[in-house]
């Protein structure tokens, strides 16, 4: 009787504790919606979004060029940080011996646990002067992007590992046994079978990237243009979101509270796409 009693107080905990934290989402996203829609209303949604100029002096809100900016330094990162982090899963997954494992393992989960600010500051501090000597001030998409490169790495390891790793055995077997080395079996049959798991991970990163603040804000510059080269400096939604907070009219608040609907929304487009592309991924598995 107590252990039936124990099971069904753990059960109604669990829910409990689910239904709290999908209740505490919605109520943020209800808030964000009430605080944003005075902007929308007054400057309109295709203006706020299409618009280039955010001059909170006149009124003038539109977050184009800071979509842009996000975009920009986020594929940037990416473009850096995927083959880097797929080669180091394929060295953890298939090539490194169990000593090596022990030592680079711990290390890459090390990255998740810096502070984003100590990030900013190395990047301060080697790469923006770095970046100074090609062109510029040095504060740019650019740096931005090296830095968040090294951020999102953990994320992008660690699942393409998994990822790796969960690939039958006997595919990698089968490919052995007909012939192919090592490196054409994880070529052509461990990645192809793992990519759709290794392509969550990457758009997983890339949401991590594009609500990235304080990092961005100590090396792009929070200049509020249209980025051309990645050698200009340009500002991030979510920069946009705090350097404006602290001295920020009720009209401004609105209009950051909607550019939070916008960060919000994209955010919430690529955990779906990361959703759909596990589900795709294990179908696939399964059929197999």
């Amino acid at each position: 009787m107590s252990r039936y009693f124990i099971d069904k107080a753990s059960k109604n905990i669990v829910f409990i504790c689910a239904f709290a934290s999908v209740l505490v989402l919605l109520a943020i996203i209800v808030f964000i919606f009430k605080e944003g829609s005075p902007a929308f209303q007054h400057v309109g949604v295709f203006n706020f979004l299409f618009g280039t100029d955010w001059n909170p002096a006149y009124h003038k809100y539109g977050i184009l060029s800071m979509i842009v900016g996000s975009l920009y330094v986020t594929f940037g990162a990416l473009i850096i940080a995927v083959p880097l982090s797929i080669g180091c899963a394929i060295l953890l997954a298939e090539v490194a011996p169990p000593k090596v494992r022990l030592i680079l393992r711990p290390a890459v989960e090390l990255l998740v646990g810096i502070p984003s600010v100590v990030y900013g500051l190395v990047g301060l501090l080697l790469v923006v002067p770095a970046i100074r000597h090609i062109g510029g001030t040095g504060f740019s998409v650019a740096a931005a992007s090296i830095v968040l490169a090294a951020m999102v790495l953990p994320t992008i390891i660690s699942i393409s590992e998994d990822a790796i790793r969960a690939v039958p055995r006997g595919y990698k077997e089968g490919s052995l046994a007909m012939g192919a080395t090592h490196w054409q079996t994880i070529w052509h049959v461990l990645l192809p079978s793992a990519r759709s798991s290794i392509a969550a991970g990457i758009i997983l990163g890339m949401g991590r990237a594009i609500g990235e603040t304080m990092a961005m804000i100590m090396v792009i510059g929070n200049s509020v243009q249209m980025p051309v080269s990645p050698l200009d400096s340009a500002r991030t939604l979510t920069g946009n979101i705090a350097a404006g907070a602290a001295y920020a009219t009720p009209e401004h608040m609105s209009a950051l509270f909607a550019t939070a609907v916008v960060l919000l929304f994209l955010i919430m487009i690529l955990n779906s796409m990361a959703t759909v592309t596990l589900k795709r991924g294990g179908r696939l598995r399964n059929a197999s």
